[in-house]
């Protein structure tokens, strides 16, 4: 169904108005729908069929953004995969999903989980002929991507993105970065983020241009903004500390660019001021959301104001959010509890775990495990976390999976893995680790240890050695809250 409202419309309303550029290849909406079809006929070649599962490793670029539009005309689920997890984490999200196929780049890492067909598509690329291939599925509750957060316990969940829900996505973009005919957007985030995935379909939906770039670094975003004459982009908060820190930022013409979004975690009111001096006539809005639901809340550039700056904004149309206590019951406003939401962008369920999904869900509310307060004006602000979850530099990080890691070391006795601020990546991930008697441990060794397992994102920044046992709840529970406080005490969140 989202083809049709997408590039499909793109194609009948824009059709020689730029589409895509990545790298050195352009293509017009009529030029680009039409390579879609191909390579929609290439997968049904393959043997591809409706509800099949392709699952995809690569890069920010064209190829990437063609096999998402070829399966959303198919019916085929995609399954985007994070290019910075280890070979052992993909593997898992492979056993999970099981999927007919995985389309993947050499210079990513090599699963080792048997996929029934693969393809490396930078040294094989995809046969595309002139096939004859059905129109496009219109199917409001297919499925049309899996994308995957990692669980509390480690084992990853993938969140079942009907084409419904991302239309519904498409209509929030516009709501908080409005794209016109002739805008051009800029995937500098990854696309298998849930902050750059609607953008896919958002922007031909408008008559918008993409322009990609594989990997964010600021000289390449600023080369392509000065080049592309961007108008929009998305980016972590960690990003725009880099950009703004660039030396030569000044020698670059970014007077293209209008919107800029940020996600993932809140920006610093430092990073806010430095980024309005450089960028003064840029609008920014801040957006929080979930791989489950996309946005949910932002805050608007005029509303970017001292007294709102930790807010994270409110709800646009067609989105509930409220505030509960442990039983679900609305508090009063200023009173703090769990963050819940629901509207039509929200997913129905996680991919073979309905025991997990059930747990999502409370009298028809996604329970986000965000805790927080709305104020008098309605603005909603994020304290702290239900879920024992980090946000290191947008990417989330459960302190359990790492944790689970550790624990495998012959040295470890226990282990408590919490975030602790940081002014470059919002927040790091820090363990404290108890040694077995006799044992020796250094943190180099166990960063080393722990690189095997994880992505770079999620491996400890900081270690600590204690020679006392971790504090404990009288259930025996570690308590990470007594280990983190000093930490955090002259910040006015519990995350950063």
């Amino acid at each position: 169904m989202i083809h049709i409202y997408s590039l499909g419309r793109a194609a009948r309303y824009f059709p020689e108005r730029m589409a895509l550029v990545s790298n050195a290849r352009r293509s017009t909406f009529r030029e680009l729908d039409a390579r879609v079809r191909r390579v929609a006929g290439a997968l049904t070649r393959h043997g591809f069929k409706a509800g099949d599962r392709l699952a995809l490793l690569l890069p920010n670029e064209a190829d990437y953004i063609e096999l998402v539009y070829a399966c959303a005309w198919l019916g085929v689920v995609a399954v985007p995969l994070n290019t910075r997890l280890s070979a052992v984490e993909i593997d898992r999200v492979l056993t999970d999903a099981n999927p007919r196929g995985l389309i993947r780049h050499s210079s990513l890492p090599v699963p080792t989980v048997q996929v029934s067909w693969q393809m490396v598509l930078d040294q094989d690329p995809l046969d595309i002929q002139s096939d004859s291939i059905p129109d496009p599925i219109y199917d409001p509750h297919a499925i049309l991507a899996l994308i995957y957060t990692s669980g509390t316990t480690g084992r990853p969940k993938g969140v079942e993105m009907r084409h419904s829900n991302i239309l519904v996505n498409v209509y929030h973009t516009n709501f908080w970065f409005p794209l016109e005919e002739g805008a051009v957007h800029l995937h500098a985030a990854p696309i298998f983020h849930i902050a750059d995935f609607p953008f896919m379909f958002a922007a031909p939906a408008a008559g918008a241009c993409q322009v990609t770039i594989p990997k964010f670094n600021p000289q390449s975003f600023c080369e392509r903004v000065e080049r592309e004459r961007v108008t929009h982009t998305v980016l972590v908060p960690t990003m725009i500390n880099m950009l703004t820190q660039l030396p030569d930022l000044k020698n670059y013409d970014l007077t293209s660019l209008k919107h800029l979004g940020y996600g993932g975690s809140p920006m610093v009111p430092e990073l806010v001021h430095r980024t309005r001096q450089v960028l003064p006539n840029v609008k920014l809005v801040q957006v929080y959301g979930l791989s489950e639901a996309g946005f949910l809340t932002g805050l608007l550039d005029h509303e970017h104001t001292e007294d709102k700056l930790t807010s994270c904004g409110r709800p646009c149309l067609g989105i509930d959010v409220r505030v509960v206590d442990p039983t679900g019951k609305e508090v009063e406003t200023g009173q703090t509890g769990e963050l819940v939401a629901r509207g039509a962008n929200i997913m129905h369920s996680y991919w073979n775990k309905p025991e997990e999904t059930k747990l999502a869900f409370r009298n028809g509310f996604f329970r986000t495990g965000d805790i927080g307060y709305q104020d008098a004006n309605g603005y909603f602000y994020i304290r702290d976390r239900l879920k024992d979850m980090i946000v290191t530099g947008g990417e989330n990080v459960y302190s359990g999976e790492v944790e689970a890691v550790i624990y495998t070391h012959p040295a470890v006795r226990e282990v408590a893995v919490f975030g602790i601020p940081d002014p470059k990546w919002g927040e790091i991930v820090k363990a404290v680790v108890v040694l077995k008697p006799g044992k020796t441990l250094t943190a180099e060794e166990l960063i080393a240890y722990c690189r095997r397992s994880l992505a770079n994102f999620k491996v400890p920044r900081s270690i600590e050695f204690s020679d006392t046992e971790l504090p404990k709840s009288g259930s025996g529970k570690i308590l990470k809250k007594v280990l983190r406080e000093h930490f955090w005490t002259h910040q006015e969140r519990a995350v950063s």
